[in-house]
């Protein structure tokens, strides 16, 4: 609930609440009168209970930093101490928004040395 609607509602409970004793001493109520009034009260009251412990409405939270994705890439080789990579690389898991890999290509390494990654490498 956003906080101008839970400050309308807890400003037309609080005048529910109010009005309610208004009505049983200043007109002599017969039993109609009585009934309606209290479930005025109670329906104020309730409201006023339901504003007070709604919580402020939030979004999901913003993703800071880059966003990342790789889709549907091609072949990669590496060879002699080389990196292929047909994902996302993020070295030392540099920035903090998301990374995405789907359907990546084939990521071969030959050689003493070299890496290959077909995902999401934080290498």
């Amino acid at each position: 609930m956003s906080q101008g609607w839970k400050i309308t509602v807890i400003v037309a409970a609080a005048a529910g609440v109010v009005s309610t004793p208004l009505v049983w001493l200043l007109n002599s109520p017969d039993t109609g009168q009585l009934v309606g009034a209290s479930v005025q009260g109670a329906v104020a009251i309730g409201a006023l209970v339901w504003a007070l412990f709604q919580q402020p409405a939030t979004g999901p939270a913003p993703v800071s930093g880059p966003v990342d994705v790789a889709v549907a890439t091609g072949k990669a080789t590496a060879t002699d101490e080389g990196d292929a990579s047909t994902g996302v690389r993020r070295p030392a898991g540099a920035g903090s928004g998301s990374a995405t890999a789907e359907r990546t290509g084939d990521a071969t390494a030959d050689g003493a040395g070299s890496s290959a990654s077909t995902g999401i490498d934080y290498s």
